[in-house]
């Protein structure tokens, strides 16, 4: 058992992290007390991103086996997951385009709204993304050329599918291709540093 720092606790059992935090436990005075974090500054980020990490792990093992029935219920856990919901609407929320809204105009800016974000990632089952907010950027010849942008909900719900599609898309790609991946700089490939 793993105490972190607010509280929370995680149990590592058969080689799998499990989110204690999601599961109504039993506390001493007999009622039943959720662990999860109750709004977006209660929530353990060390711990959000290391259960995913291990997920992500676990993902790539049963890629190499090509275990794909078991790839396919780890990613449908992550997906589900709090800690892989919180940290898509992160990374959507604290980076550069987070000032940038979509075609119906909402930023989550406050902790509330990504709090309210967090939940509405939840329903997944027929989710239709909403079309892009066209945006018209200057070249350097004096021309224009178009940019597409989507809603933060969109964004927020490509993070969540990338999470637990990367350590596919990762193990089953070229181990000689450097360039656009990950964790990979393209002068690696020429014997650069």
């Amino acid at each position: 058992m793993y105490e972190s720092p607010l509280g929370l606790s995680c149990v590592f059992r058969r080689g799998q992290l499990e989110e204690e935090s999601m599961r109504k436990t039993i506390d001493s005075s007999g009622s039943a007390s959720s662990r999860e974090p109750q709004n977006w500054h209660a929530i353990d980020w060390h711990l959000v991103e290391r259960f995913v990490r291990t997920t992500q792990q676990r993902i790539a093992k049963a890629t190499q086996e090509k275990d794909w029935r078991r790839v396919k219920a780890l990613q449908r856990s992550l997906n589900h997951s709090f800690s892989a919901r919180a940290l898509a609407v992160r990374r959507v929320t604290e980076n550069q385009g987070k000032r940038t809204a979509g075609v119906d105009r909402q930023l989550w800016d406050s902790p509330a709204l990504k709090w309210a974000a967090i939940g509405r990632l939840k329903q997944q089952r027929g989710y239709k993304a909403k079309p892009l907010r066209r945006v018209y950027i200057p070249k350097s010849n004096g021309k224009e050329r178009p940019l597409g942008i989507p809603t933060m909900f969109d964004r927020a719900m490509q993070a969540l599918h990338l999470l637990s599609l990367e350590p596919v898309a990762e193990t089953t790609s070229d181990p000689n291709s450097y360039g656009f991946r990950k964790h990979r700089l393209n002068r690696t490939g020429f014997g650069g540093g």
